[in-house]
């Protein structure tokens, strides 16, 4: 007896089209969604709560004359246009916050940089990672509690300088010629053990291929940095240059321990100045559009950073 191909076995009868079977609810792929909604939502919640709740604030507040206490009032633009146009002290801060990163992000960039190729060659390389890393971790008001101390008239730093080499020690942080400049070299000893660590694993991964091609064409010392091991660290130098300007815009606590913008005004910052708008003279509208005026000037340097890296920046394809 003849049997039917499998193809005419398989064939639904004429008029009957194949139902293709139900889907059974809250099978495992739902199940997951909602293992992973629930594992989100604390984030998720946190972001709400801490990030965007207060920015959006923020936005609402540098509009209105919200005092601490009191009635508020709708301003529109007028908090900007007082800062820009009618407070002193908030051009005063914008000046000095661009005067600390104007010399903290090249000494910074530059020593963290040296100071990884002095530590890639040695045998102790572990070692000087940790050492150099270690105020990185170590909280920003500890180092400055102790730098103030260090920077006192009757402190280490003044005695040896007399012991050692007769010269009479100003009084740093009370002088307004040398306070920017002792916050400063106070800021760069605190922050250049994170920028060492990003360039010693850029060091690292270095193609060692290429650096010999260099070499048995000739480069060595000073040529061969400059036109082979820089440029194939530019990631990592865009990365640190960025972060690094992004921080000391908005240096703060080491302004406020060490010299509390003083001498005068020498040392304000724009951090300090919304502080002080904020919570010394109570005006949270001013100091909410100080801090957006702050970031205006973050993003758009940065943007220009991000614009301009296509020159210079090489990446591996």
């Amino acid at each position: 007896m003849a049997t039917r191909p499998i193809e005419q076995r398989t064939r639904p009868a004429p008029g009957f089209a194949a139902r293709p079977r139900p889907r059974r609810r809250g099978g495992p792929g739902r199940r997951e969604r909602w293992y992973a909604y629930g594992f989100l939502s604390p984030g998720v919640l946190g972001l709400t709560v801490f990030t965007l709740f207060p920015v959006a604030m923020a936005v609402v507040m540098s509009l209105y004359d919200w005092p601490i206490f009191g009635q508020r009032s709708f301003l529109g633009l007028d908090n900007f246009r007082y800062l820009l146009l009618e407070d002193p002290g908030f051009l005063v801060s914008v000046r000095n916050t661009f005067l600390f990163t104007a010399l903290f992000l090249p000494l910074n960039v530059l020593l963290s940089l040296g100071l990884a190729f002095w530590i890639s060659g040695s045998r102790w390389q572990q070692v000087f990672r940790v050492l150099f890393f270690i105020p990185a971790i170590t909280p920003m008001v500890v180092n400055a509690v102790i730098w103030k101390m260090l920077y006192q008239p009757q402190g280490v730093i003044a005695h040896y300088l007399d012991s050692w080499f007769g010269i009479a020690a100003p009084n740093f942080l009370a002088d307004s010629g040398t306070a920017m400049i002792s916050v400063v070299v106070m800021s760069v000893w605190q922050g250049i053990g994170y920028n060492l660590i990003v360039f010693s694993a850029a060091i690292d991964e270095l193609p060692r291929s290429v650096l010999e091609a260099a070499e048995i064409d000739g480069a060595r010392g000073l040529r061969k940095f400059l036109r082979v091991q820089l440029p194939l660290m530019s990631p990592a130098v865009f990365f640190v240059t960025t972060m690094t300007m992004i921080t000391s815009l908005q240096v703060f606590t080491q302004t406020y321990i060490l010299t509390k913008g003083g001498p005068g005004d020498s040392t304000v910052t724009m951090v300090q100045n919304v502080y002080e708008n904020g919570f010394v003279s109570r005006d949270l509208g001013v100091a909410a559009a100080g801090a957006w005026l702050l970031f205006a000037v973050i993003l758009l340097i940065t943007a220009v950073q991000f614009l301009g890296q296509k020159r210079w920046v090489h990446y591996e394809h």
